[in-house]
């Protein structure tokens, strides 16, 4: 039986939350009971702001202290956030699914709400859509593709007439691995580095379809929208298919590509980033391997270079991570977040570099303030991670 790092634990349970979109403004992530004295206050200015920095977090503390201003003093330049297309239109098929006044959807309250603030606090915003309807793919639960891409797009089409500000579209989260996407056959011990079964090519080819569709909603409304797109984790489970199989086995029905803008992965790893770091084993991504990611998108999406969104990383510090399986001390954490950005920063295929968790959870070290809402030493060194303001990045390819 093979055995699954900590790695995939981490993101399995980044996955779950992603699956109830609304946690991301309405519920805590650890951070109750702080207090607007006890939210991190810096004594110095705030951080300039980038979309280098992108950041999944909340609206407030379980007491309604706002977290905006914190994002907006760690120089946080891009809130992402998440909706579940089946909590929108649950019930039924919508009888115009591009026209979001249609009434069998019902739009949550708490996204108007975190575009809003974001916008309020100069960041763009990306939305991260996943989950299908019943209706939509013959009665099954939520991560069962739908029976029609084109259901999906049409609902892209809608959310981006719905929500004009935000620039920003991720199409579903971690595909590449079974719980999140189906049908889905796992690759096996040992195939890590194999070519795929058709078995095993069902789940890339469905994802391309569904890729492809919601490009042209999206674009129907706002061609300058980006599409980010595979959303691979890091890979190395029971239950996954790497993301250079994935890579290689994304194609339409006719054997194209499908379109996009960039390409989303979650570089999460053991050793502080370095890309001059041998490759990881069994095809795992890291952030190490990011040159080698790029080298393989290369190969099979001809054309301009795809950009990288780097949804979700983080560093553990203060206590063993219970997701990730360990923790680094405050000098090893700020070596660590330094040497990301510094990548980040310098190399302009990376889009943007996100965090996972702005505040610790009880399972989770990696946020940037405790529990109670105070600064961690990791606040600081995320906060002067890009000391020198970072450079501006550019929309899309």
């Amino acid at each position: 039986m093979r055995r699954a790092t900590a790695v995939i634990v981490l993101v399995a349970l980044a996955a779950v939350s992603f699956a109830v979109g609304a946690k991301y403004a309405t519920d805590d992530d650890g951070g109750g009971g702080g207090g607007a004295d006890n939210v991190a206050k810096a004594p110095g200015p705030p951080a300039t702001q980038t979309v280098k920095k992108s950041m999944w977090g909340n609206l407030t503390l379980d007491d309604g202290t706002p977290l905006f201003p914190v994002y907006r003093d760690l120089g946080v330049g891009l809130f992402s956030t998440a909706v579940r297309w089946d909590d929108v239109a649950p019930d039924e098929r919508p009888k115009n699914p591009t026209d979001p006044s249609d009434p069998a959807y019902t739009w949550p309250s708490y996204l108007q709400v975190a575009i809003d603030e974001a916008t309020k606090n100069n960041m763009e915003v990306q939305v991260l859509v996943l989950g299908t309807p019943k209706w939509a793919n013959g009665g099954k639960d939520w991560p069962w593709v739908p029976n029609d891409p084109k259901d999906y797009g049409d609902f892209m089409q809608a959310i981006s007439r719905k929500y004009p500000s935000v620039g920003d579209w991720m199409i579903w989260g971690e595909p590449n691995r079974e719980p999140n996407f189906k049908p889905f056959t796992p690759v096996e011990e040992g195939q890590e580095t194999a070519p795929l079964n058709k078995a095993q090519q069902v789940a890339p080819r469905n994802y391309a379809e569904l890729v492809d569709a919601a490009y042209e909603g999206i674009k129907s409304v706002e061609p300058d929208d980006n599409v980010i797109a595979g959303n691979t984790y890091t890979s190395a489970g029971v239950d996954d298919i790497n993301p250079y199989q994935w890579i290689e086995n994304l194609k339409l029905r006719d054997g194209s590509r499908p379109r996009m803008d960039m390409w989303g992965h979650n570089p999460f790893g053991f050793a502080k980033p370095d890309l001059d770091d041998p490759p990881s084993r069994k095809g795992v991504v890291a952030f190490a391997d990011l040159r080698r990611l790029t080298a393989v998108l290369d190969e099979n999406f001809p054309g301009p270079p795809l950009k990288l969104f780097l949804a979700e990383w983080g560093v553990p510090e203060g206590f063993k991570d219970k997701d990730i399986g360990y923790v680094r001390s405050p000098e090893e954490a700020d070596e660590w977040i330094r040497a990301g950005f510094k990548i980040a920063n310098e190399w302009d295929r990376i889009y943007s570099l996100g965090w996972i968790h702005p505040v610790n959870t009880d399972r989770s070290s990696m946020g940037l303030l405790t529990v109670e809402g105070k600064k961690k030493p990791t606040y600081d060194s995320y906060k002067n991670s890009l000391y020198d303001g970072g450079k501006s990045a550019k929309k899309g390819r």
